[in-house]
């Protein structure tokens, strides 16, 4: 097939990006859809996916679809919104049966994995060796390398909707969340060498760096971006005095991100201080640029996929 795309189901949106595979690049891509989601407000407390979450997605990747002209071979994945609710299992069989999709779910090694190969074409093998880190919303992600391939992959259970469920909507005192936060961080990047360039990429990171002074993103994707540590410091508790409506209302915070901006800001934090890094350069490119550079680069190897299917409209 002439194009390759790939369906993100995240937990804010639907996102299909296709790319020629001529021009063998994500930077230029032939076509560009989202429809929006809001699964954060479909998840119970005991952390299963309600009827109304699986109908949202249902119709977004039913939508999107018709859009997909049939010289294009898509593959779709779930990030941590659907591969770790309780129920995932029962929710990807309705959605296969609903919309003849079969919804991939990676691990979060796996996201970890694409992550940094996303940071490494976009910055090159110039940039030397590199600690990308990437926080989602149920976990956070770190890469490390120095060559087309991270020697080391590691997922943490800390994204920000998940430590905004578990720590701060509980009413811990945010002083109290950093350090817990913070230690366990530290206790899992211990023994991982993570030396390099530190490479932010996720919609957390760049947001973050807006609120923190970076140039918008609307400027370009080539505008150098960076997320300083102390800038980052003296925002945390002036988000902790907000409203999420009042977080909304400030430069680079998104209406639906901006409950667990507060929490992403803290999972930043750790990560940087863990890592010895005061600031990081901010990617415009993540996991599923990442899949798309490698069914590009690998179109004939089932391997580029760890063993997930494939479908094409």
């Amino acid at each position: 097939m002439g194009r390759v795309g790939v369906l993100d189901i995240g937990c804010f949106s639907a996102h299909l990006v296709v790319v020629d595979r001529a021009d063998g690049t994500p930077s230029r891509p032939s076509s560009d859809h989202k429809v929006r989601l809001r699964l954060d407000r479909a998840i119970d407390t005991a952390g299963r996916l309600s009827q109304d979450g699986v109908d949202q997605i249902t119709r977004a990747v039913t939508e999107i679809l018709r859009l997909v002209q049939r010289d294009v071979e898509v593959v779709a994945y779930a990030t941590s919104s659907i591969r770790d609710a309780a129920n995932a299992d029962r929710v990807l069989r309705q959605i296969t049966r609903r919309t003849g999709v079969n919804l991939l779910t990676f691990s979060g090694e796996r996201e970890a994995q694409l992550s940094y190969v996303a940071a490494r074409h976009w910055f090159g093998h110039a940039a030397g060796p590199l600690t990308v880190l990437d926080v989602g919303g149920g976990t956070a992600e770190v890469a490390a390398g120095r060559g087309a391939q991270p020697h080391t992959a590691v997922s943490l259970p800390l994204g920000a909707r998940t430590l905004t469920q578990t720590c701060i909507a509980n009413g811990m005192p945010l002083k109290e969340v950093r350090a817990t936060t913070s230690e366990r961080v530290r206790d899992a990047l211990q023994d991982t060498d993570l030396t390099g360039m530190a490479v932010g990429c996720s919609k957390v990171m760049q947001q973050l760096a807006r609120l923190a002074g970076a140039r918008p993103q609307r400027e370009g994707p080539l505008v150098t971006r960076h997320l300083h540590l102390p800038d980052l410091r003296k925002w945390i508790p002036r988000l902790g005095d907000l409203t999420a409506a009042q977080r909304a209302e400030l430069p680079g915070i998104s209406r639906h991100r901006a409950r667990q901006s507060l929490a992403g800001a803290v999972v930043v934090e750790a990560l940087l201080v863990a890592t010895g890094h005061e600031s990081v350069r901010i990617c415009p490119w993540a996991t599923q640029e990442g899949l798309l550079l490698e069914l590009l680069e690998h179109p004939d190897d089932p391997a580029s996929l760890s063993h997930n299917r494939r479908f094409a409209s």
